[in-house]
């Protein structure tokens, strides 16, 4: 009988190197082995080092036979992978009986999959990094706490965020860097959003979602913007908030990124639909000329410059025009990277264009404000906001707080402390309560303040 547990990490990419440097610290001890694939063999190893526990493969997720050895081996499987893999390994994993531990957001599929699931004794839970994941299980048992007090929630807000920290955010004119999947900053408003105001339910299309925007304030951060994340009413039953008026989940970013990323929503760039011949022979201005409207005559041709500007409805001497020009839209170079789509053009733009520079720091931050009304006391607001530093040329914040969430469940389902099958978000006392408990030993714990709903203010109008 085997007693060496099999941990099967899926992705190498940047989101991962604490969650393998963790996994590994505590194979010595609990007896594990950590299988590292991606597709990039010599980063997964990379990523292993020459630990003892560890090894790393090459990983092609669309090969069958590979998936079906690797899963069918594992004890539980780590999936780190982009989230169009998600429902691919969940069937994977599903089909072995073999436990699947992944940060992408659950989709409609896996939650189908759920009284299969029951049945094979398996867990499949998804959304447990950091937005989604601690954001999920902070509220949780914030929302579980006021319930207890008899407090009743009326309105709900949500916001998380990774973004460099406020001593070094102006090393880019978007005051940005990409410490996570950039193909995810890229496609960041594909799904659109829907949320709930004073009981009004707002849709918003996804060429509008950088278009509803309004200020949020953080300690220790300053003033961000937010705008709205995904579909936050799906939400409502897993809190059990079926009776809030307003229900919010956002995004968090420096001021001036909405208004910039919603011209190059307009402009058409994060498109994976349409293939472009030949990419990478082309230039960066090439593409961008392709999203233009055709010129049908006369005799003088503006510059891409000018059409741009005209097209989008904004100043040509602007800072958004500014930010275009400095992310390289408008120049000659040959475009770098992989793909064959604009969104893969823009991902790889993006990813070369904000990196964390050596000796800077990003900052994760995860805020909630709950309206709370009593029985037999006046109605409250309540704030809990983490805010959370990485380390200078260490591991980064957004790293270690989506790594984090993804190494102490491993380790309470493979000691068997953790005991739920099922698909499930991490809304259960018996993931939420140990694991926020041992974020804040490592520095990643929730501040409080209570208040008079007066006190609280409105969400701005976008």
């Amino acid at each position: 009988m085997r007693t060496l547990k099999q941990i099967l990490v899926l992705g190498a990419g940047q989101s991962a190197p604490y969650l393998i440097s963790r996994l590994l610290d505590l194979a010595q001890e609990h007896d594990w082995q950590i299988t590292v694939g991606d597709r990039d063999a010599d980063l997964a190893a990379r990523r292993v080092g020459d630990h003892t526990r560890g090894r790393a493969i090459a990983f092609d997720i669309n090969d069958g036979e590979s998936r079906d050895r690797w899963i069918g081996e594992a004890d539980v499987v780590v999936n780190m992978l982009a989230p169009r893999f998600l429902d691919l390994v969940a069937w994977d994993c599903l089909a072995h009986s073999t436990p699947m531990l992944s940060v992408s957001y659950r989709t409609r599929p896996i939650r189908d999959m759920h009284e299969e699931a029951v049945r094979k004794n398996t867990l499949l839970l998804c959304e447990l990094g950091l937005d989604p994941g601690i954001d999920h299980m902070s509220a949780m048992a914030l929302i579980d706490r006021v319930d207890r007090e008899g407090g009743h929630v009326r309105a709900f807000r949500s916001y998380g965020s990774g973004v460099p920290a406020p001593e070094n955010a102006d090393t880019n004119p978007m005051r940005y860097v990409v410490t996570w999947n950039p193909r995810n900053v890229a496609m960041s408003s594909e799904t659109g959003a829907q949320y709930m105001e004073h009981g009004h339910i707002k849709c918003v299309p996804f060429h509008h979602v950088f278009h509803h925007t309004w200020h949020v304030d953080v300690d220790g951060v300053g003033r961000l913007e937010a705008y709205p994340n995904r579909d936050s009413l799906s939400y409502m039953q897993s809190f059990g908030l079926d009776e809030v008026e307003t229900m919010i989940r956002g995004t968090l970013r420096y001021p001036g990124w909405s208004e910039t990323w919603s011209r190059i929503v307009a402009l058409g760039l994060p498109n994976e639909h349409l293939r472009i011949p030949d990419l990478e022979n082309r230039t960066y201005r090439d593409v961008v000329e392709m999203f233009l409207p055709m010129i049908l005559s006369g005799d003088r041709v503006p510059d891409i410059e000018e059409r741009v500007s005209k097209f989008l409805d904004i100043s040509p001497t602007g800072r958004i025009m500014e930010n275009l020009r400095w992310l390289g839209l408008f120049s000659d170079e040959k475009i770098e990277g992989q793909g064959e789509t604009a969104a893969a053009m823009l991902t790889n733009l993006l990813a070369r264009k904000m990196p964390l520079r050596h000796g800077d720091r990003d900052v994760v931050i995860i805020k909630h404000e709950l309206d709370v009304e009593y029985d037999d006391r006046p109605a409250e607001h309540i704030g809990s906001t983490m805010v959370h530093r990485g380390e200078p040329d260490g591991f980064t914040a957004m790293a270690r707080s989506v790594g984090a969430p993804v190494v102490m469940v491993t380790r309470l389902l493979l000691t068997g402390e953790l005991d739920l099958v099922g698909a499930h978000l991490p809304l259960h006392p018996s993931i939420h309560g140990p694991v926020l408990r041992d974020l804040g030993d490592e520095g990643m714990a929730f501040t409080e303040t209570r208040g008079p709903v007066a006190d609280s203010g409105a969400r701005g109008a976008g």
